[in-house]
C-alpha cells in the first residue's frame, strides 16, 4: 500500500546529524532547569515520594508512545513528523491541529527559558533584581532580567541560523557537560544528607500526590519525539533504527534524572522547610554542604542545562514550523531554505522573535506554560498513537500504540476535568483557547487539497519494511 496525500519533496536541509547529536537532542530538549527553578511547585504538588513516583510512572507509560514514534520516523524522516503521521489518515484540519498544538509545546519553552536565564542570573547576582519595570499577575518584570534573556535568545537564534553542525555541537557540550556536573554535586551532595529530611512524602493523600506530579510529566518528558523533527538532517550513513535508540535512551534517562534530582533534593536537607525559597535545589545542597561552592556547581550544571533545552526545542520548533509551511498549512515563506547555512532561515528568524516578545510576560509565564504545554505534548502524542493505529500494525505493535494512546488521553484529561485535582485554571484555558485562535487565523489554507504523494513512502508502507 502506498501513502496517499502525503508531500515528500526533495530534502534540502543540510545532513550532517550522527547519532550522539540525536541523544543530545532528544535528551537536551527534555530536561531543562525545572529541577532548580521550580522544584518548590514539585515538592509542593507531591513530596519526594510523590514526585519520585509521578516521573517514574509518567516516563515508564510514555515508552509505548516512544515506540509508535520510532516506528513511524523510521517510515518517513520527515520534518513534519506528526503532521506527516496524520495526514494520510486523518482531514487536513486534523494533521495541521495536531501540528500546531505540537508547535506550541516546543516554542512555548523557548520564551520559558529565556525568563529563566533572567531568574537564574538575579540569584547569583542579586543587584540584577532592580530596576523593575512593571508587572505581570503580581511578579515584577526587571530590565536586566529582560536584557539578558534577550541575549540568550539572540545567540541561539544566530546559532541555529548558521548551520545545524553548529547548533548541534553547542547541543552535545551543553547536554554531556550538564550531565557531568549533575554527577558531581549529586554525588558531593548526598553523602551530608539523611532519610530523616525526607517526611513528609506525600503533600497531600498519596494518590493525590503522585497525580498532581504525574500531570506535569508531558510538559518536562516533552523532548523526545524532537528527534524526528531533524530526521532529515541525519547524515547519509545514518541507519533509520538509531531513531528508535536515542528515543528510548532520552525517555529512560529522562525520567531517572528527574527521580534521582528530587530524590537527592528531599534527602540532602529538610525540603518541608525550604519550599519558600528561590531555587530551592541550590538552596538544599548549600544547606547540606554548608558552603556556597556547591551552588556554583549545580548553578553551572543549571545554565548548560538552559542553553541546551533552549536550543534543542529551538531546533524542533523551526523545523516544524518550516515543515508546515513546506505542505502549504502557514505561510509559504516560512518554508525558505538558507542557499549557503541549509537552514530554514526564516522559520528560525520568525521564532527567535516571537520568543523575544513573549519573554517581556515574564516569570509569571512559568508554571502556567509548564501546564499548557503538558496538554499540547499530550494532543500530539495521541493523535500520533491513534494515526498509528489506522495504518493497521501488526497484533503487538496495535497493541503497544492502544496502550500510548490511553495514557496520552488520560494525560489530556487530567487537565481538562474539572473535577480531577490540578485541572486547569482559568488563564491555563484562556491561554490555549487564543493559540487554538491564532492557529486558525493563520492556517487558513488548511482546507486546500492535499497534493499527491509519492508511493511507496509513509505509514502505510512500514509493514513492507519489517
Amino acid at each position: 500500500m502506498s501513502f496517499q496525500g502525503e508531500v515528500r519533496p526533495v530534502t534540502r536541509l543540510a545532513r550532517r546529524l550522527r547519532l550522539i547529536d540525536y541523544f543530545s537532542l532528544g535528551w537536551g530538549t527534555m530536561v531543562g532547569v525545572g529541577w532548580l527553578v521550580i522544584m518548590d511547585d514539585w515538592l509542593n504538588r507531591g513530596g519526594p515520594l510523590g514526585g519520585i513516583l509521578g516521573f517514574a510512572i509518567g516516563g515508564v507509560l510514555l515508552l509505548p508512545v516512544g515506540y509508535v514514534y520510532s516506528r513511524l520516523v523510521a517510515a518517513m524522516p520527515d520534518a513534519a513528523a506528526e503532521v506527516a503521521y496524520t495526514a494520510g489518515v486523518f482531514p487536513r484540519p486534523i494533521s495541521f491541529f495536531t501540528g500546531w498544538m505540537m508547535l506550541l509545546a516546543y516554542f512555548i519553552v523557548c520564551p520559558w527559558e529565556a525568563v529563566a536565564v533572567g531568574r537564574l542570573a538575579g540569584f547569583i547576582f542579586p543587584w540584577l533584581n532592580r530596576v523593575e519595570l512593571y508587572r505581570v499577575a503580581g511578579k515584577a518584570v526587571y530590565l536586566p532580567h529582560l536584557v539578558i534573556g534577550l541575549a540568550l535568545t539572540a545567540l541561539v537564534t544566530i546559532v541555529n541560523y548558521c548551520g545545524i553542525r553548529l547548533s548541534a555541537s553547542f547541543q552535545n557540550w551543553t547536554t554531556f557537560g550538564t550531565l557531568a556536573l549533575f554527577v558531581t554535586f549529586v554525588s558531593l551532595g548526598v553523602v551530608r544528607g539523611s532519610p530523616a529530611n525526607l517526611p513528609p512524602l506525600f503533600t497531600h493523600a498519596p494518590v493525590v500526590s503522585i497525580l498532581l506530579v504525574l500531570q506535569i510529566v508531558p510538559y518536562f518528558m516533552n523532548g523526545f519525539e524532537s528527534v524526528t523533527k531533524a530526521a532529515e538532517e541525519a547524515n547519509p550513513e545514518f541507519r533509520s533504527r538509531g531513531f528508535g535508540s536515542v528515543i528510548f535512551a532520552a525517555i529512560i534517562v529522562g525520567f531517572l534524572f528527574y527521580i534521582i534530582v528530587i530524590a537527592a533534593v528531599g534527602f540532602v536537607a529538610p525540603w518541608h522547610q525550604l519550599t519558600s525559597e528561590p531555587f530551592m535545589t541550590a538552596v538544599a545542597f548549600e544547606h547540606a554542604v554548608g558552603s556556597r561552592w556547591i551552588v556554583s556547581i549545580i548553578l553551572s550544571a543549571a545554565l548548560l542545562s538552559l542553553f541546551k533545552v533552549f536550543n534543542g526545542n529551538f531546533v524542533a520548533a523551526t523545523r516544524l514550523l518550516f515543515a508546515m509551511a513546506r505542505r502549504g498549512l502557514l505561510d509559504d515563506r516560512l518554508a525558505k531554505v538558507h542557499s549557503h547555512n541549509q537552514t530554514p532561515s526564516t522559520a528560525v528568524l520568525a521564532a527567535g522573535i516571537g520568543t523575544g516578545l513573549f519573554m517581556f510576560l515574564g516569570s509569571a509565564i512559568l508554571v502556567p506554560i509548564s501546564e499548557v504545554g503538558s496538554v499540547a505534548s499530550a494532543v500530539g502524542w495521541f493523535a500520533v498513537c491513534v494515526a498509528f493505529l489506522r495504518m493497521k500494525p501488526l497484533p503487538i505493535q496495535t497493541l503497544i500504540a492502544v496502550v500510548g494512546a490511553l495514557v496520552a488521553l488520560a494525560m489530556m484529561l487530567m487537565k481538562f476535568l474539572p473535577f480531577v485535582p490540578g485541572a486547569f485554571s482559568s488563564w491555563e484555558w484562556l491561554s490555549l483557547g487564543l493559540w487554538i485562535i491564532l492557529g486558525m487565523l493563520l492556517g487558513r489554507r488548511t482546507a486546500a487539497p492535499r497534493k499527491p504523494g509519492r508511493p511507496g513512502t509513509g505509514p502505510a508502507s512500514f509493514r513492507q519494511n519489517e
